[in-house]
């Protein structure tokens, strides 16, 4: 019987702390819902001894939300910021705005790790100790065990895309990573650096491990699915530039989709935003009525982070990003001229997200069908990723407006980037294009793109910044480094 003491001391490495205290109060959580989930022994430790047990684990809150993980929201390219309100915001959405290298003070602790290793840990638990669970059948314990994996796959992905350099085959076996955890141990104090090949090799290897065994069909959004874990795996493999075999999941995981048993499908904003539609009505303040993510058609694996930043002023879509929508597209009813929650219109039409107060970022059928079709793009099936791309669009704006020039459709280079501005048109604000910037550094074809933030002052000028390359990366916060010496930092 293995048990998990949850006596809090304080720990020589940030990381046990925040395992410690997620895992009480999920632990907590799940006992008041289910008497016989967890055993309290005489010594004060939980147990998890049912396949049952192991099986709640993964219905926790705490692996649905990863809270203030929202980084990538303000190091994205299509983003602005408007004064006084930048310099009024905390220190933390400055420092990431304007790209400095020392994001958090030397005591503070980082939500980018916090949450997401508080996940490793719960994940962890589950992967090493379910086979041994007292009942049960192996094929219940081997989905479950894949279910953990796949998350634990998930999780890999965004601290390595936040601590890690973009891939790059050339340089990925020489390039620090972040430290690959795959114990469930909260007196673990030292921990060092893997590669970023090291650490990719070890997503892929989670996802292939788990896919066989995942259910096939999406039931629960907050789960696992086969479909899921194949949408992801390809775009892990999209992120390491290896198209052909991404292409194989992003296929299969739109084909699997169809045998779910609940609704996975695009909204059409057309109806959404009329009369009695989803979206309606919408609220002054908080923007169009958005669906909750278990209940949003578009989520195939939930999972969400806070953004809060939506009742904030600092942050606005830029000019340039302005320029690439169309004026009849409805994805613009989610933005608003005006500052919150009064205060004069924003310079030169840029514009605030206004909703929903939380972002979707697991797996969603949107990404996906982008993801596809600039990998099809990139394979030369240009008519392929026109039809994925003009889906999305048909599904965003009247249907009469909805196509590609045909200029683009027939260059293969044009349609790619119109992709990758289709992707920033749906999910500006949203923490996406930070992720893409990454690898696109890193593209051959895009060599000479450079990335810059415009901050519009009150007297009306425009201060701009460049992103230097060693910022395409987050330096390891200074309180993980001191509790781990010898743990090297990027520049």
């Amino acid at each position: 019987m293995k048990t998990i003491n949850i006596k809090i001391m304080k720990p020589k490495f940030s990381y046990k702390l925040l395992n410690v205290l997620s895992l009480v109060s999920f632990l907590l959580l799940l006992l008041s819902c289910s008497s016989d989930f967890l055993e309290i022994t005489p010594k004060g430790k939980l147990i998890a001894q049912k396949v049952y047990d192991y099986d709640l684990l993964l219905n926790n809150n705490n692996l649905l939300n990863t809270g203030g993980a929202n980084a990538h929201v303000f190091l994205g390219d299509e983003i602005a910021a408007v004064e006084p309100y930048l310099s009024a915001d905390e220190p933390r959405s400055q420092r990431l705005f304007k790209w400095e290298p020392n994001i958090y003070e030397d005591n503070e602790n980082a939500p980018e790790i916090g949450s997401l290793v508080s996940q490793l840990y719960t994940y962890n638990k589950i992967i090493n100790e379910v086979m041994d669970a007292q009942d049960g059948t192996e094929k219940q314990k081997k989905s479950i065990q894949s279910e953990a994996l796949a998350g634990r796959a998930w999780v890999n992905f965004l601290l390595i895309n936040y601590f890690g350099k973009p891939y790059n085959e050339q340089t990925s076996a020489n390039d620090p990573g972040f430290p690959i955890i795959d114990k469930a141990d909260v007196t673990e104090t030292k921990f060092s650096r893997a590669s970023v090949k090291d650490m990719y090799d070890f997503i892929v290897n989670d996802l292939i491990s788990a896919i066989p065994n995942l259910p096939v069909q999406t039931t629960y959004r907050i789960r696992m699915s086969k479909p899921a874990a194949e949408a992801l795996l390809g775009k892990v493999y999209m992120f390491m530039g290896r198209y052909s075999e991404a292409i194989t999941y992003l296929d299969d995981a739109l084909n699997n989709i169809q045998n779910s048993t609940i609704p996975i499908d695009l909204i059409d904003y057309n109806k959404a935003f009329s009369e009695g539609g989803l979206f309606m009505p919408i609220n002054p303040t908080f923007g169009p009525n958005a669906p909750v993510i278990n209940n949003n058609p578009e989520t195939i694996y939930a999972r969400q982070f806070s953004n809060f930043w939506v009742l904030s002023s600092t942050l606005v879509i830029s000019p340039s990003t302005i320029n690439l929508y169309n004026p009849s597209d409805l994805r613009l009813m989610f933005y608003s001229r005006m500052p919150f929650p009064v205060g004069p219109e924003y310079p030169l039409n840029t514009m605030r997200r206004v909703g929903p107060l939380t972002t979707s970022y697991g797996v969603v059928l949107p990404d996906l069908l982008l993801l596809r079709a600039e990998c099809r793009a990139r394979l030369n099936d240009l008519s392929g990723a026109a039809n994925d791309v003009e889906l999305l669009m048909k599904n965003r704006m009247p249907a009469e407006l909805a196509s590609i020039p045909d200029e683009i459709k027939g260059e293969q280079f044009l349609l790619i980037k119109y992709v990758l501005d289709e992707r920033i048109r749906e999910y500006a604000c949203q923490g996406v294009r930070w992720f893409d910037m990454r690898r696109l550094s890193v593209d051959p074809l895009f060599s000479s793109l450079t990335f810059n933030h415009q901050i519009f002052n009150e007297s009306g000028d425009v201060e701009e910044i460049i992103l230097p390359v060693e910022r395409l990366v987050l330096r390891i916060p200074p309180k993980i480094l001191s509790e781990n010496p010898g743990m090297t930092d990027n520049p």
